[in-house]
């Protein structure tokens, strides 16, 4: 039997402009500012949507001084989908952009990767460098989903439903998890922060933040194995995602993953 299809799609929250170097580790040839865009990415089956990470709230993004657009919640509704009717949530690291909000979502059980829940929670958040990126108080949230019985540990690679498969690849956080789901038009790889942009993987030049680079330099390559064409692979935070997809009922901020591109992913040029 087939595996099922689900249709997926990309939803901007927030954004922000910043200085191109915040986006690479070694010397940028951009040399100027560029806007990074916050998602969270929902797939839509037959008989389950699942949504992959939860997004920041208002008030994160006030502290963070990122532009906030709309509440997560309020790109799912516009899909048709009910936030308390949602009940699996793939959190793919605790990253304050990618694991905040977890109250949105009343109803779910959260699947997250061993490592990234003892990382998070662990010896290495006593370094303000190392902590940086993450949240205490949606570290904490996710700790009282536990106490409720509602994470859901995964180690490694897994199947969690039917077409969908976690795949660890780390590097920029320990537990870093991206998503691989079948669609009407192939193996889909939401990468998350696996690479920001498509230019982190052409230039071979990570996202700074990042505990352990070579690993993240490989994850770029073992995604790419996995992607049936450079057009199934999906960075988690380049703008240029909003431009190569339809989209979504004239929703400017929402668009359709699992149809045809608009044009070729510049993937095409990877080494």
């Amino acid at each position: 039997m087939s595996a099922p299809q689900y249709d997926v799609f990309a939803i901007q929250y927030a954004q922000s402009i910043r200085p191109s170097r915040d986006y690479f580790m070694l010397p940028d040839p951009h040399d100027g500012p560029l806007p990074i865009f916050y998602f969270l990415w929902v797939l839509r089956g037959s008989d389950r949507v699942i949504v992959v990470d939860t997004g920041f709230t208002r008030e994160r993004a006030e502290a963070r001084k990122r532009d906030f657009l709309r509440c997560p919640s309020d790109g799912l509704r516009h899909l048709g989908i009910d936030p308390d009717a949602v009940e699996t949530v793939i959190l793919t690291h605790m990253h304050y952009d990618h694991g905040g909000n977890i109250g949105l979502f009343p109803n779910a059980e959260f699947i997250i990767q061993d490592r990234e829940m003892a990382y998070a929670t662990g010896r290495d958040m006593r370094y303000p460098a190392i902590r940086q990126p993450f949240e205490a108080d949606d570290v904490c949230d996710a700790v009282r989903r536990n106490f409720e019985g509602r994470l859901r540990f995964v180690d490694g690679d897994e199947e969690v439903a039917p077409g969908v498969s976690v795949v660890l690849v780390g590097g920029h956080s320990r537990g870093l998890q991206s998503v691989v789901v079948n669609t009407r038009r192939g193996r889909l790889i939401i990468a998350s922060d696996a690479a920001h942009f498509f230019d982190n993987m052409l230039l071979g030049n990570p996202f700074p933040v990042v505990v352990d680079v070579a690993r993240n330099l490989e994850s770029h390559e073992r995604l790419m194995r996995m992607a049936e064409t450079p057009d199934h692979f999906i960075p988690g935070h380049d703008p240029l995602v909003m431009r190569l997809y339809p989209q979504v009922d004239g929703d400017p901020l929402s668009v359709e993953l699992s149809a045809d591109p608009l044009e070729p992913s510049p993937l095409v040029a990877f080494p």
